[in-house]
């Protein structure tokens, strides 16, 4: 297990690497970063920052969802990838936001998971970035992947075990920002197929990097 001193170089180090530390996701509104996220499932936030804007464009407010027709929400997020889940999931959460939320999106893990097509992973992506819910980790692939390698926790592949563990060292203050910020790093240089030690400032404290 990591010290507090490691741990502390780890949210330093990667906060030098990216400042902003912010959702790659595109919005203005609440619960259309609720929507993207949804969109988000097993398809880069780059494409759904294209399909959003002519998403929300067409249906401006929560009411328009609400009222729209699922085929035709369809056909905007059509490349997105699951669209008829993903679109049917946004008109039924218009509708629950309208009717039990009075149009808000709601600020607890219990009351967001009830929507559908809202998990854990994106739950607790708007409770940090829309709440600023101190010590909420999203444990999405990258989390997942360089959390282990850096060796925060046991190399679990399960999200909510990644989870779990990573509230338990991590700063909560620092969560949400350090999760936004190992996807960054997993994009540039802690990628999947290889890991760029060499150029990782993190090196010095990572597992990973002290045996390859």
């Amino acid at each position: 297990m990591k010290t507090k001193k490691q741990v502390q170089a780890m949210v330093d180090g990667l906060k030098q690497l990216y400042p902003d530390g912010i959702c790659s996701l595109q919005y203005e509104k609440d619960y259309e970063l609720l929507f993207a996220v949804r969109l988000s499932a097993q398809c880069t936030d780059e494409r759904v920052n294209q399909v959003t804007p002519a998403l929300f464009a067409r249906f401006p407010t929560l009411e328009d969802f609400a009222q729209a027709d699922v085929e035709e929400v369809g056909t905007y997020i059509h490349s997105c990838g699951f669209f008829r889940a993903k679109s049917r999931d946004l008109v039924l959460c218009a509708q629950m936001l309208l009717a039990e939320h009075g149009g808000k999106v709601p600020g607890t893990m219990e009351e967001l998971v009830a929507l559908p097509g809202v998990g854990r992973k994106t739950a607790n992506l708007i409770l940090g970035d829309v709440f600023h819910t101190p010590g909420v980790v999203v444990a999405d692939t990258h989390c997942i992947r360089i959390s282990g390698r850096l060796g925060l926790t046991d190399g679990t592949k399960d999200p909510v075990k990644v989870e779990k563990q990573l509230r338990e060292i991590l700063p909560p203050k620092e969560s949400n920002d350090f999760c936004h910020r190992l996807v960054l790093h997993g994009r540039a240089i802690c990628t999947a197929r290889q890991a760029k030690c060499g150029m990782c400032p993190l090196a010095p404290v990572c597992d990973y990097a002290s045996k390859h």
